[in-house]
């Protein structure tokens, strides 16, 4: 055997192994194409050895540089937003929000907890409320230690505080009492010259002279004063970052306590088989009372009594906790909204933007329309929406349509009701318009060679539509939908909050109607949020798009 026989199951394998490497380099670039993160393809071709010198400049270029941009915007965030002082208080820094955000996601959580409390039952009932107990004792007890803390921190800080403006107050009080002295003095300068005009041995400009020096005294010592109050305003309003924690610790555990009683009165008292077991019980007597029941009124009577107390096991039997609606089921009730709102206008708009690209007299019929619905503002089309389809809806409590949907498990939770089906048809609205002139657009655009290889083959109408014309348009059609999708999650948060219908709309609203300490951050949360979210859908689009389109256009913005 030669030397080079000895080396060939090598190279075979070398060989192997740099196909098999390709391979998953081409698959992780098709993933990060498809879903529109092409910014990511020179960290993979780097990762794999593919001119690397290249890579790394395109990764310095187009990902370090930009991740640098966005940090420098967050640094002088932080450092701007303290300077800017609203009604609402400061600017929330990076910090407030992300407190925002990790105390909406702490009430989610909670209210998981005390659903499960209220649904528990039996040993593991009893096996929670003792461990709930348990630990609401010992947060008591850490309560009054960081309570005990505070009280210590509280005098300090007054100490120090006292000590610090001791010497403004001083300082204050001599200043009052030599303006007090300069502006008697000057009082009694102008009752010695109204005399001397009075008596004729002064002039009237000497009066009126002395009555301009009696003003100025007052606006200069007024002055002084301002000064120094201003330095005692600035003292009382500088935080001391040791009182400032304690008081976050202390009301951080008190916060964990009060849920913990909470806690305990779902696991006891309002827990849904308590209230089951005492109904029960409360049926037991009424039905030991009607067997033992002398006389027919008395026997019907407590009949009547009985049938009551089954009703009430029924109901109680039935009943489901009460949730309150927590900023993650506000988002799901918006996408819900969103995409029966974009599913409604992509129903509409691809069969007339079809219509309008294979017809150019349905096209010149519909411009007018478009032309002068299309900037009609979302505020007026929910006002319009408010009147003509709540016209459908006298009584939504008895109404088949809000019954049906508020039966169904999933989407009865969320509350199907007037106010989200107006924000629906308000996103539809707003949202047809890109749709049906891009789709018109992408059919009107067809390769006329096309639909004569179409008419060669002697198609039908349905299979000219189905195997030429929709596929032909696709990516203008997609794209009318993903700029569709984008206005429609735009146009919601807007329609929410004017309509009241539950969603971030609405979160964002009430949050500004709040003005407790943290709306301002909440409300910046919601921002982020509504961008997080949108982002997402606008990446979603672009997978369906790649995955439907047989072009190799790029998508990515």
């Amino acid at each position: 055997m030669t030397a080079y026989d000895k080396q060939l199951p090598f190279f075979k394998l070398t060989i192997m192994a740099e196909k098999t490497a390709d391979k998953i380099k081409y698959r992780i670039l098709r993933f990060l194409d498809v879903t529109g993160f092409t910014v990511f393809d020179p960290i993979v071709r780097l990762a794999f050895r593919e001119e690397p010198k290249k890579q790394a400049e395109s990764i310095l270029k187009f990902l370090i540089t930009p991740i640098l941009f966005i940090a420098l915007c967050v640094v002088l965030w932080w450092v701007i937003a303290p300077k800017h002082k609203t009604k609402s208080g400061e600017v929330p820094t990076p910090d407030v929000v992300w407190t925002s955000a990790k105390i909406n996601d702490t009430f989610s959580k909670r209210e998981k907890l005390k659903e499960s409390d209220f649904l528990l039952n039996g040993e593991e009932r009893k096996e929670t409320l003792a461990a709930v107990e348990a630990k609401m004792v010992a947060k008591n007890e850490l309560l009054e230690e960081l309570s005990a803390d505070l009280a210590a921190q509280e005098k300090a800080y007054a100490e120090q505080l006292a000590a610090r403006i001791g010497p403004l107050d001083t300082a204050l009080d001599a200043l009052k009492a030599e303006n007090k002295i300069a502006e008697s003095a000057a009082k009694a300068n102008i009752a010695e010259v109204a005399e001397g005009v009075a008596s004729g041995t002064a002039t009237t400009d000497a009066l009126i002279a002395a009555l301009r020096a009696e003003d100025l005294i007052e606006d200069i010592g007024s002055d002084k004063e301002f000064v120094i109050k201003s330095q005692i305003d600035a003292l009382r309003a500088e935080k001391y970052k040791p009182l400032e924690e304690a008081r976050l610790d202390v009301n951080a555990v008190a916060d964990e306590v009060q849920f913990l009683k909470k806690r305990v009165d779902f696991l006891s008292d309002s827990n849904r088989s308590v209230k089951v077991a005492e109904a029960e019980e409360e049926l037991a007597k009424q039905e030991a009372k009607l067997a033992e029941a002398t006389t027919a009124k008395s026997a019907i009577s407590q009949a009547k009594r009985v049938i009551r107390a089954e009703d009430s096991i029924a109901r109680l039997e039935e009943q489901q906790y009460a949730s309150a609606m927590t900023v993650y089921k506000q988002i799901q009730r918006s996408l819900f909204t969103v995409f029966v709102g974009f599913i409604m206008a992509a129903v509409i708009a691809i069969p007339l933007g079809v219509l309008c690209g294979l017809n150019r007299i349905a096209m010149a019929c519909l411009t007018p329309l478009i032309s002068i619905f299309k900037p009609v503002s979302p505020v007026v089309w929910l006002l319009i929406f408010q009147i003509v389809v709540g016209a459908f809806f006298p009584d939504p409590d008895s109404h088949p349509f809000f019954l049906f949907f508020g039966s169904l498990p999933w989407l009865g939770s969320l509350g199907i009701n007037p106010a989200l089906v107006f924000s629906a048809c308000t996103v539809a609205m707003c949202a047809v318009w890109p749709a049906l002139v891009n789709t018109a657009l992408g059919v009107g655009s067809i390769d006329p060679d096309h639909i004569n290889v179409a008419r060669v083959l002697k198609l039908g109408f349905w299979d000219r539509l189905t195997k030429i014309i929709i596929p032909s348009a696709l990516p203008l059609v997609f794209a009318g939908l993903r700029i569709s999708l984008g206005v429609g999650w735009m146009v919601l948060i807007a329609a929410e909050a004017l309509s009241s219908s539950d969603g971030l709309g609405k979160f964002v609203w009430d949050e500004y109607q709040n003005g407790s300490s943290f709306s301002f951050a909440n409300i910046l949360y919601a921002c982020f949020v509504v961008g997080g979210i949108g982002f997402l859908l606008d990446r979603m689009m672009i997978i369906l798009q790649r995955l439907v389109s047989f072009d190799d256009s790029n998508t990515s913005l």
